[in-house]
């Protein structure tokens, strides 16, 4: 059996990305654009068989996530997950956007007999083969699931999946607001802007030719998990801001954000298909979110002082060298400790979960 080339692939995405374009009038929302770079089957950056998690450029991976800095995150993360097991009397997991499933493996091996079921909500459909073969060990306690369950009991952990949700633009020109999408000129993508009735949540001021970015499906995803959680809580680790830092005035280019080969870029039109497209996340509006659907917000602070709270500290001890380097870009602020950050929602359970014990930053959203 013979498999097409990555050249191939960005061809034929290239190809059906023109053609979504015409059938569109000749203009698409920036967020559809990226629907369809990442996830459009079998062509997508996520969809077409790529190594995307990885810690150096040699092994072929993109960029490099938490968990396979080192296996002490999960470790510290489930004595998180196993306090909010215990509050609400549950015993499964639900990981959204498991990835290469090293967090699934360092959270079942850490969490060991506590966990009764493991349940991975994932669109692609070649990472759910690498999972698999990652977390054979755990045979059907593993179980993966195309759509979200009716109802969740228990606790959700979601380890940079609200970036990977494609956001629209919005551009200031000094007086309007306009919608950024891309039409095509000759064979190639372009950016054009469209007059729109949407709006920042923030009022500004903001300098004229400011580009930013607004979160509807990230939000969606919110309220779909308050309208599923029964009784449980959920913890979201991604890099972002609060909102007053997000849509600050000196942030004219937004977040917007590709890459490859562990090197970033800023131009999401061009290479479509053979790399990521991320924008950081605005966690005031995930809170405020998540608070109108009725849920909780039980802490929101930095990756760091999260894996501070939950131990890493404990569980370095005797490391060798390797492993506390590796833990380090987790804390430093300069690498993962100070972008990343975590949030705790819940509903129906009464706990003070450990992460947040010192430092959390509510009150900054």
């Amino acid at each position: 059996m013979t498999h097409a080339g990555p050249e191939s692939l960005s061809a034929r995405l290239h190809a059906r990305l023109l053609a979504a374009i015409a059938a569109a009038g000749g203009w698409l929302p920036f967020d559809r654009f990226v629907a369809m770079a990442l996830y459009e089957p079998g062509l997508g950056y996520y969809a077409r068989g790529s190594r995307q998690f990885g810690a150096m450029p040699a092994s072929g991976s993109d960029f490099v996530t938490a968990p396979e800095l080192t296996p002490l995150f999960g470790r510290a993360l489930a004595r998180q997950v196993l306090q909010a097991l215990d509050a609400a009397q549950a015993d499964e997991v639900f990981e959204f956007g498991a990835g290469s499933g090293a967090l699934a493996a360092q959270l079942l091996g850490a969490l060991g007999d506590r966990v009764r079921r493991y349940s991975i909500v994932d669109l692609s459909g070649t990472l759910r083969v690498r999972q698999a073969e990652r977390l054979a060990a755990w045979g059907d306690r593993v179980r993966w699931l195309d759509t979200w369950p009716a109802a969740l009991h228990g606790v959700v952990v979601a380890n940079e999946v609200l970036d990977a949700m494609p956001v629209q633009l919005l551009h200031w020109d000094g007086q309007r607001w306009f919608e950024r999408g891309v039409a095509v000129h000759g064979d190639a993508f372009a950016w054009t802007d469209r007059i729109t009735d949407l709006r920042l949540p923030n009022a500004g001021p903001f300098v004229p030719g400011t580009v930013t970015e607004i979160h509807p499906q990230a939000e969606a995803w919110i309220r779909t998990l308050a309208d599923r959680l029964q009784r449980g809580a959920a913890f979201l680790i991604d890099y972002g801001f609060p909102e007053a830092e997000y849509y600050h005035p000196q942030r004219v280019g937004g977040t917007l954000m590709c890459h490859r080969a562990h090197l970033a870029d800023t131009d999401p039109l061009a290479d479509v298909g053979a790399k990521d497209i991320t924008a950081h996340v605005n966690f005031t509006a995930i809170a405020l979110g998540a608070q109108d659907a009725g849920l909780d917000v039980v802490g929101y602070t930095s990756q760091a002082r999260f894996l501070l709270n939950c131990g890493l500290l404990d569980l370095l001890q005797g490391a060798d060298l390797r492993t506390t380097a590796a833990a380090q870009k987790l804390l430093a602020e300069h690498e993962m400790g100070e972008l990343f950050k975590v949030i705790g929602l819940s509903r129906g359970v009464h706990f003070d979960p450990i992460g947040f014990s010192a430092g959390d930053r509510s009150h900054t959203l």
